[in-house]
């Protein structure tokens, strides 16, 4: 009798394939970095348009340019982390889902702030 369908739905966890917790740590890794350096461009090109009437700098589209790459990179790292959750552990859970869950929290953050003002 197998104790998959019938023995009160409990189903065995089965490992992710080999190799998935380094590419979603290395995903994860990369995500944040870019992350990290789409911040100086972005206050630089902030500085530039409201200190000075030229509204036309470089840094604005390069912060855009490294958090795009950095949002694609969490996507990267979230899909294979929530197919295989229950069997990655729980450091790797979180590595692989927090890049996304911040940039959602970023997002959420930047649309409610114009509401509260």
């Amino acid at each position: 009798m197998s104790t998959g369908s019938e023995g009160g739905g409990a189903t065995a966890v089965r490992p992710p394939p080999f190799g998935t917790g380094q590419r979603i740590r290395t995903r994860a890794i990369w995500a944040v970095s870019l992350f990290t350096a789409a911040m100086p461009p972005a206050v630089v090109g902030f500085g530039i348009s409201t200190a000075t009437d030229d509204q036309v700098n470089v840094a604005m589209p390069l912060a855009l340019l490294f958090w795009v790459l950095g949002f694609l990179f969490a996507l990267w790292a979230a899909v294979p982390t929530l197919r295989h959750w229950d069997g990655l552990p729980a450091q790797t859970r979180w590595l692989g889902a927090l890049p996304l869950l911040s940039v959602s929290l970023f997002l959420s953050v930047a649309l409610f702030l114009p509401l509260l003002r």
